[in-house]
């Protein structure tokens, strides 16, 4: 058997096992040692006086920005008397609170309830006087209203006054139209009313010329039942302001009036 160094005589130095030494040796250092730094403060911080006391005098120096604070405090400034803002169950230092408690907290609680008395008031006359600034000027509310002379509509006849920008219809009825309509069957009515709900004289009808179907006016004395017809989509209305044919849903619109004992007709 040949051994590996046989092999190659180039290669044989490179697999044969060497020794080499190798210096491994442990340095050891010294200790550091710490130089004494300078103390900053060179004096003392406060010095003591048997006459006065502390002086309370502070210097701090630095070696290499010198003297770069210095403060004076004094003990002998005088304190204010405050007994004259004090109240008088507060003045006496030996008084329990709870002896002037009762008479404190009532004056508090007036005040409290004085101001807030006034600023309810004053908040009350504000919101008054804002939402007055929103409400209707004279001269509209003077339109509101109309007044209807009712000696000038002979029986039988309507009148067609604007009102609110509406037509308003005034009628002057006879005993037979009274007659004719308080005998209708209010059953068989499309919108049941009786003719004594939407009247206040039975001589005179009062109603908004708007058919409630489209808003289209009526005709007044014209219709199959003698009161209102709609030429747009053929309503009639009697003599009361009732729907009787036609498509509108309901009855003529009764606005708020009263009469005066003028003979006079006030609407709005």
């Amino acid at each position: 058997m040949m051994s590996s160094r046989n092999l190659s005589q180039s290669f044989s130095k490179h697999l044969s096992p060497r020794l080499f030494n190798v210096c491994n040796l442990r340095v050891v250092l010294p200790n550091a040692i710490d130089k004494e730094k300078p103390d900053v403060f060179t004096k003392p911080m406060y010095e003591l006086n048997a006459v006065s006391g502390p002086s309370a005098k502070l210097s701090l120096l630095s070696r290499g920005l010198g003297k770069i604070q210095q403060r004076f405090g004094h003990t002998d400034v005088s304190v204010p008397d405050f007994t004259a803002y004090r109240r008088d169950d507060t003045k006496d230092p030996t008084s329990q609170y709870s002896d002037t408690d009762i008479s404190r907290r009532a004056f508090t609680y007036v005040m409290v309830a004085g101001l807030g008395v006034t600023g309810a008031h004053a908040g009350k006359n504000i919101a008054i006087d804002f939402i007055s600034t929103m409400s209707a000027s004279a001269d509209v509310l003077a339109v509101a209203k109309v007044e209807v002379d009712l000696t000038t509509i002979p029986p039988g006849k309507n009148i067609t006054i604007k009102w609110r920008g509406k037509p308003l219809f005034v009628r002057h009825r006879t005993h037979e139209e009274i007659d004719q309509v308080r005998a209708v069957n209010v059953a068989s009515l499309r919108d049941p009313q009786m003719d004594e709900d939407r009247v206040k004289n039975p001589s005179y009808l009062v109603v908004l010329g708007v058919c409630t179907h489209l808003g289209c006016v009526p005709i007044a004395n014209a219709g199959d039942f003698g009161g209102y017809f709609c030429p747009c989509h053929g309503s009639h209305y009697d003599a009361s302001g009732r729907i009787r044919k036609g498509p509108a849903p309901l009855n003529l619109e009764v606005p708020n009036y009263e009469f005066t004992p003028d003979s006079k007709l006030i609407v709005g």
